[in-house]
């Protein structure tokens, strides 16, 4: 059931102004490790993304821009969001010769007053620059613009290259399966809106590169109202049952290995809260405050009649 990870070298090229730095942190979450990239067709470059902080990152990074050229240097990061395996390197960049060389600004989208911060990096000791919808970074021949994409995090933002016609998508789009999210509405309305863009390729998060970027977002929206329909015709099937996350997932995922249930009740509870927030399901039993999924998953869901 598990996919094959496409093998990606640590440092490569994958157009004229864009370079992939990986972030040497693979594993479950992270598949190959977080995509960083070097972008700007002169000495100046934006950097997306400061990986999860391992030490030979700096190493690498610092070659890979040797390499690209030795006036090369980094003006600015953009962080796509606080996950820690995008921001955790923050702190070894401001430590590091390249900062020395050439002071770096770091830029992030404030999370919302009252955001769940428990899954993001502090950052508090740091000088962060707000980033905003629509702001512009430009270095030689790159022009790229902020485009807020909350969904997968309330701060995840994504970033349009002009030159190229091209995403970096960062998690709302990855280079192999499918993106998690906190908020599938959001979720949802930002892919909508990234399709909109046409955009040629995608530069995601973590995987590799994306040829045909309209056709992979199409097709995570697209699984994503399969999974939806999925679970509004098993409701149908016997609505004198009160149905939880477990029993929907024992259904749905009946054929796959019973390790595998327990991440997928999230994905169905943020299904059903989705389509609760559209008055198409309602709780049928009193809702436990209860944070702890196994608890959250044995809420009772019918269909709005």
């Amino acid at each position: 059931m598990t996919e094959v990870l496409v093998p990606l070298p640590t440092f490569g090229r994958l157009s004229e102004r864009v370079w992939r730095v990986l972030g040497l942190n693979p594993g479950k979450f992270t598949l190959q490790g977080t995509n960083t990239y070097l972008v700007g067709k002169g000495p100046q470059k934006i950097l997306v993304d400061s990986g999860q902080g391992i030490p030979k990152y700096i190493d690498l990074l610092e070659d890979s821009l040797k390499s690209i050229s030795p006036d090369a240097y980094i003006s600015d990061v953009l962080l796509t969001h606080g996950h820690h395996d995008h921001c955790g390197g923050v702190n070894d960049l401001l430590s590091s010769s390249i900062n020395k060389k050439h002071p770096i600004r770091f830029h992030k989208y404030p999370l919302p007053l009252g955001a769940d911060k428990t899954s993001t990096s502090d950052l508090s000791s740091f000088t962060i620059y707000p980033l905003t919808n629509n702001q512009i970074f430009k270095a030689e021949s790159a022009t790229l613009k902020v485009i807020h994409t909350p969904g997968h995090t309330k701060d995840h933002c994504t970033l349009w290259l002009e030159e190229e016609k091209s995403l970096f998508s960062a998690d709302c789009a990855l280079g192999q399966g499918t993106a998690v999210f906190e908020d599938l509405s959001e979720y949802i309305c930002g892919l909508k809106y990234l399709a909109t863009l046409k955009p040629i390729q995608l530069y995601p998060g973590h995987g590799p590169v994306v040829k045909d970027g309209v056709k992979k977002i199409n097709e995570l929206i697209q699984h994503r109202q399969e999974r939806e329909n999925q679970i509004v015709s098993l409701l149908k099937s016997d609505q004198t049952k009160n149905w939880t996350a477990f029993d929907i997932v024992g259904v749905l995922y009946k054929d796959y290995p019973e390790s595998l249930h327990l991440p997928a009740v999230r994905g169905i509870l943020l299904h059903l809260e989705k389509l609760r927030d559209e008055n198409k399901v309602k709780l049928s039993n009193e809702s436990t405050s209860e944070t702890d999924i196994s608890k959250l998953a044995r809420n009772e869901w019918v269909l709005v009649k």
